[in-house]
């Protein structure tokens, strides 16, 4: 059973989703249903995940918070799994490349398939992928919109 609620934040309402044990999802206002497919979700405010997701993304747009500390369970495959592992392990205010994550993981020349898993990552903002640019510096898709990416970069250099 998947359990959700939703948190207010300067980019809208976020779905925040768990299972029994850790955070599976934040999802985008208008985020598509295929992007990041789950099973039925019951509303459930009072999740101990939930309430923590709630409080420390709320802290993180408040600019008190740049680590997470949530237990992450994201569903997807083996590849994707290590893309979102490196994504983890970029410093709050940092950004790294798509051919940077390629190389991290360990497959130098899978620079579109890391972009793919990028923007198939289900656990948005606690696992950065608004962290992840363009090789020359610009930015790039991102399922929050564009806008949504360069707000949370900027936060992150305030």
């Amino acid at each position: 059973m998947l359990y959700r609620t939703s948190l207010p934040s300067p980019l809208g309402a976020l779905t925040l989703v768990a299972d029994d044990a850790a955070l599976v999802a934040v999802l985008w206002p208008d985020d598509p249903p295929g992007r990041v497919r789950l099973a039925t979700m019951e509303e459930q405010g009072d999740h101990p995940v939930l309430a923590a997701a709630t409080t420390q993304i709320s802290d993180y747009f408040a600019g008190t918070r740049t680590t997470f500390d949530l237990p992450l369970a994201p569903r997807g495959t083996d590849f994707q799994q290590a893309v979102w592992r490196a994504l983890n392990a970029i410093p709050y205010g940092e950004t790294r490349s798509y051919a940077d994550i390629a190389l991290a993981i360990g497959r130098p020349t899978a620079m579109r398939a890391v972009g793919a898993a990028n923007g198939r990552n289900p656990i948005s903002i606690v696992t950065p992928c608004h962290r992840v640019i363009g090789r020359s510096g610009a930015l790039t898709g991102f399922a929050g919109g564009l806008a949504a990416k360069q707000h949370l970069l900027a936060l992150e250099q305030r």
